[in-house]
């Protein structure tokens, strides 16, 4: 348990009582935040998304709505990316989904 500990402050290190429970939650901690890092990135991909699409004249959910109507399954991850470093691909992608 104390070698787990290692890197902690004052008497979390090398105190066995505290050093177990300091560990137990960050251990606690580190399960939630795994499933508060997806939910975290989902509405990053879509905030970038929005900028992207409000630039080009359209709203996030009308895009959405459109890429859904015309076909084009692309997920938000790569969708964002294209919005944030590839600008002329994003363009491409809306102009096919209002065809």
């Amino acid at each position: 348990m104390l070698t787990l500990a290692k890197g902690y402050f004052g008497t979390r290190k090398n105190v066995w009582t505290i050093a177990k429970n300091a560990i137990e939650k960050g251990l606690q901690y580190a399960y939630r935040d795994r499933k508060t890092k997806k939910r975290n990135f989902r509405a990053l991909w879509i905030q970038r998304i929005n900028a992207g699409a409000r630039q080009e004249g359209i709203s996030y959910s009308v895009l959405m709505g459109q890429l859904k109507a015309s076909g084009i399954e692309i997920n938000r991850k790569v969708l964002a990316d294209l919005a944030m470093n590839h600008p002329e691909a994003f363009k491409a992608v809306l102009k096919k989904a209002k065809k």
